[in-house]
């Protein structure tokens, strides 16, 4: 969990709001609360590490509509749910568009907080493979042609023997490539450059 890692509570009643930010804080997490989905909106930048405890009916923009707002938008803040009992099929079809989790009122105070540690904890692994991903896309744009097909061979299993008869080409050209994937990759070890390549976007290397 990051230190700088934000829970954003959006509900509009004032009462629930300090109730969670005081019990959310004693853990030492940050938080920040917010009336309505508006004030959320406005404040909020996307990239900004956190989760989001959503109450599902506010006046306005409901929490199932910001959550929708948020995918469409590309932002991918983990939320979480608070809901009535009322609202539990509601939080139900939210998940299965993408929430974490719901809360149901009343709800205990670990549950909450387990559920919270999840979100974040997600965020942070999340944020973490998207940097490795843009690291290695980054690294990727180095190689020739040849060498996005040389590389994809290798971390398929391929012998050397294999990639060159697949390739029409010398064995010893494709230790030469090979050698020059492992160099621009970065890469110190057969085993390290699978390991980038199961990171990797699946349409990068081919």
């Amino acid at each position: 969990m990051t230190a700088e890692a934000t829970v954003f509570i959006v509900d509009d009643d004032q009462a629930m709001r300090t109730s969670l930010q005081w019990l959310i804080e004693s853990t030492g997490m940050s938080v920040k609360t917010y009336d309505s989905a508006d004030a959320f909106l406005t404040d909020y930048y996307p990239g900004r590490a956190g989760c989001l405890l959503l109450d599902v009916r506010m006046p306005g923009m409901s929490g199932l509509e910001l959550q929708a707002y948020l995918a469409r938008e590309g932002f991918r803040i983990p939320v979480i749910l608070i809901t009535g009992h009322g609202d539990v099929a509601m939080a139900v079809r939210a998940m299965k568009a993408g929430a974490m989790d719901f809360i149901e009122k009343p709800f205990h105070d670990e549950d909450l907080l387990r559920s919270l540690r999840n979100a974040l904890d997600h965020d942070q692994k999340t944020r973490a493979n998207r940097l490795a991903r843009a690291d290695i896309a980054m690294r990727l744009a180095e190689l020739t042609p040849r060498e996005h097909e040389v590389m994809a061979m290798v971390t398929d299993g391929k012998s050397n023997k294999e990639i060159a008869a697949a390739l029409g080409v010398s064995a010893k050209t494709v230790e030469a490539h090979r050698a020059r994937v492992m160099e621009k990759m970065r890469a110190e070890s057969l085993a390290e450059l699978v390991r980038m390549a199961l990171i990797a976007a699946p349409e990068a290397l081919v």
